[in-house]
């Protein structure tokens, strides 16, 4: 393994999975076994300097021979998805971060629901085979524009799964919304609700889920990007002071935390910089944050002793951070 905990591998195989989406496989340079992996994890790909994109496990836990991702072109893309559907090939070779799991799940639940939006289905499906391969008690709802740009049906219609499938193609907002409503309807007693996919698809099953009795415990989500963000309630300049070395920045309106420290010359570790994979969540020693993240709870939030630096300001004119 590398400095910086990452691993150096190669690029497999690189095959199409549906009309956006490319799937690839990547194994160890030095032929040695993958560090195990639980679903829900993801890894980083170090795509070039300071390009770096997290992307879910979607094979089989067992395998340790092989990392599996997939990934959507994004008509928007930031550079992370182009270069996977662009440079990315076989003999490729590149670092990837150790896994990380911020979106666990319980096998041992009495009942599972998988909800899936689009490429949504990429941790979900690796929970899927977990609970295949451990006979689990499960239901996977799998929404799509069109089948056409749905990843992974021939595995979703194969053993084990076929079954435990639903896909819902061609819907528009009211009929998504109706069947969600009948997955949804009357939760079991002990049941876990897990979902992923685009801000608003994962709003409206949120918002399902709670019209229909779920507990806020059982309902389980992960986000790929930020969506549509308010605007923030604090414009002004932030000072910004770094406990351990005692500099001061000044984070102008517009501006983020992360981007004004680096120009400083200090180093924040960063992935996604859109609040939704907790890579730069950093303790707050002094001063109240305004928090503009999806990766850190309520509570933790409401403790108001840690930020996401990437998105998030303050209700004070000052912090002070464990940097």
């Amino acid at each position: 393994m590398s400095q910086g905990g990452t691993i150096p591998v190669v690029v497999r195989s690189a095959t199409t999975v549906s009309r956006d989406v490319r799937q690839l496989q990547f194994s160890r340079r030095d032929g040695q076994r993958l560090p195990p992996f639980t679903p829900g994890a993801h890894i980083d790909l170090h795509l070039a300097p300071g390009l770096i994109r997290q992307y879910s496990l979607c094979g089989a836990v067992e395998d340790d021979a092989l990392y599996t991702v997939a990934v959507k072109l994004e008509p928007q893309s930031r550079g992370g998805s182009r270069a996977v559907h662009e440079r990315l090939k076989p003999g490729t070779e590149l670092d990837i971060s150790l896994p990380r799991n911020n979106f666990p799940i319980d096998l041992d639940a009495s009942h599972s629901i998988l909800i899936a939006g689009g490429i949504g289905i990429t941790p979900l499906l690796c929970m899927a085979r977990a609970l295949v391969q451990k006979g689990g008690s499960f239901k996977l709802h799998y929404f799509s524009r069109s089948a056409e740009h749905a990843a992974f049906l021939d595995v979703l219609q194969g053993a084990g799964f076929a079954g435990q499938t639903e896909p819902h193609f061609e819907q528009n907002h009211e009929e998504t919304a109706a069947s969600l409503k009948q997955a949804l309807d009357a939760p079991r007693p002990g049941a876990q609700l897990y979902l992923c996919g685009p801000r608003a698809f994962m709003d409206l099953v949120c918002n399902v889920a709670s019209e229909r009795g779920w507990p806020k415990a059982s309902v389980h989500l992960e986000y790929f990007n930020a969506g549509q963000q308010a605007p923030a309630t604090s414009e002004s300049e932030l000072r910004v002071t770094l406990a351990r070395t005692g500099i001061t920045v000044a984070v102008p309106p517009g501006a983020t935390i992360v981007d004004v420290l680096r120009a400083a010359g200090v180093d924040v570790d960063t992935s996604c910089e859109q609040g939704v994979c907790g890579t730069c969540i950093t303790r707050v020693l002094d001063g109240i944050p305004e928090h503009r993240d999806l990766f850190l709870t309520e509570d933790e939030k409401a403790r108001g002793d840690c930020m996401a630096l990437c998105v998030s300001r303050a209700v004070t004119p000052h912090l002070v951070l464990d940097l």
